[in-house]
């Protein structure tokens, strides 16, 4: 069944797009949220006389877009997280812990939805996506369990006195003869 989008429905096209989808899917999705209706002759037609005013506001929300990932783009943002021996979160960090940074700390409302996959289980700092419109993404920096203004820690070497006076310490259980 061919459908004109009234909004942009992510995967399948923008505003004013002509698709093709499953008439269920039409019928029971798109039609009730009124993110679609059908390619009828006169809805096509009333299309092409709004053509001018969907290129508008398309340009609005590329600029707009493009504005936010000039401010989001490179930047670090601190998540807190619980973190276990050895830099090992408790759980992971979720998509809604990076948008709230986001906000808090960049002063950008970013949806949830739209930050890509994470897989964030360490501390340490980790790149991440945010879609904001169609193909336009930017890189954000997660900070987890790392202040972003204190430079990072340097591991101090094991001196090998303190391995050798630990592995002393310990008592060598011999096997018992029989």
């Amino acid at each position: 069944m061919k459908v004109i989008l009234l909004t942009e429905l992510r995967g399948k096209g923008g505003e004013g797009d002509v698709i093709d989808v499953a008439q269920g899917f039409a019928e029971n999705y798109l039609f009730p949220n009124k993110i679609a209706q059908p390619a009828t002759p006169g809805n096509i037609k009333q299309l092409e006389e709004r053509r001018h005013n969907i290129a508008k506001r398309e340009e609005k929300r590329i600029a707009d877009a493009e504005a936010v990932r000039a401010q989001l783009d490179g930047k670090p943002v601190t998540v807190d997280a619980k973190i276990g021996e050895e830099g090992q979160l408790f759980g992971s960090v979720t998509a809604a812990q990076v948008a709230d940074a986001i906000e808090s700390q960049l002063g950008v409302t970013v949806d949830r939805k739209r930050i890509g996959r994470l897989n964030i289980k360490q501390v340490g700092s980790h790149e991440v996506e945010v879609n904001l419109y169609r193909d336009i993404n930017a890189k954000v920096v997660v900070l987890v369990g790392v202040d972003a203004n204190a430079p990072e820690p340097e591991v101090e070497p094991v001196a090998e006195e303190a391995v050798e006076a630990e592995a002393a310490a310990e008592p060598v259980e011999e096997p018992e003869a029989e």
